[in-house]
C-alpha cells in the first residue's frame, strides 16, 4: 500500500481573461493586499468583477458586469456577482452609487491607503453625479462634509457605520460642450 502525500500547488498568478492592464493589474493586487489585512481573500471571481469595475468608463450595473462575466466563457448566477460586489464593498474597495443602482471602485485603489480592520474603518465617500453624461467623480478629499455629519450623529447620539453622499448636476465637459466653450467654466455668483 503506497502512502500517498497530497501536495498543495504552488501559487500561481491570476489568469487575466480580460486583459487588464498592468495599472489594473497593479490595483487588483493592492485590492488584494489590502483584503488579505482585513482577513478576507480576493478569490478569482472577486478579482474579474474588481477588474471589470476598474476598467470602467462609467459606473456599472450587476447585469453588466455578469453579462461582461459570461463573455469569458463562464456562465456565473446573479448572486454569484451580487456576493462578489457585497464583498468588494465590505472591504472598501468599491462604492454603490445608490442614484443609478451601480458601482464604480474607491479611489483608495489608486494610491497606497490601507484600511483598518473593517469593523474600525469609517468608510465615507462624496460622488458628483453628471446628469448629461452619467459620469461620476469621487471627491476622496472632502473631509469637512465627514466632520459635519459625525457632528450631527454626534448630536442625535447615532452611530454612523458608512457615509455616502451624492450630488448631481452637470461636469465641466458638458457644460463645455453646452455652453460651446473652450476652456473652465466659469463659477457661478
Amino acid at each position: 500500500m503506497m502512502n500517498m502525500q497530497t501536495r498543495t500547488p504552488p501559487s500561481s498568478p491570476p489568469v487575466n481573461c480580460y486583459g487588464f492592464s498592468d495599472r489594473v493589474q497593479h490595483q487588483l493586487e493592492h485590492a488584494a493586499h489590502l483584503c488579505a489585512g482585513q482577513g478576507g481573500r480576493m478569490t478569482p471571481q472577486r478579482r474579474d468583477v474588481l477588474g471589470l469595475i476598474l476598467t470602467a468608463t462609467t459606473p456599472v450595473g450587476a447585469y453588466d458586469l455578469l453579462e461582461q462575466l459570461k463573455t469569458s466563457g463562464r456562465k456565473p448566477a446573479p448572486p454569484t456577482v451580487y456576493r462578489a460586489l457585497d464583498f468588494l464593498l465590505e472591504h472598501g474597495l468599491i462604492h454603490r452609487i445608490e442614484r443609478l443602482s451601480a458601482f464604480v471602485p474607491c479611489t483608495h485603489l489608486q494610491h497606497d491607503h490601507t484600511h483598518g480592520p473593517v469593523e474600525n474603518c469609517l468608510h465615507s465617500a462624496q460622488f458628483l453625479i453628471c446628469r448629461n453624461c452619467g459620469g461620476v467623480t469621487e471627491i476622496a478629499d472632502a473631509p469637512r462634509v465627514l466632520d459635519v455629519l459625525k457632528s450631527i450623529c454626534g448630536k442625535k447620539n447615532f452611530t454612523m457605520q458608512s457615509a455616502s453622499v451624492e450630488v448631481e448636476g452637470v461636469c465641466e465637459d458638458c457644460a463645455r460642450a453646452t455652453r460651446g466653450q473652450k476652456g473652465p467654466v466659469p463659477a457661478p455668483n
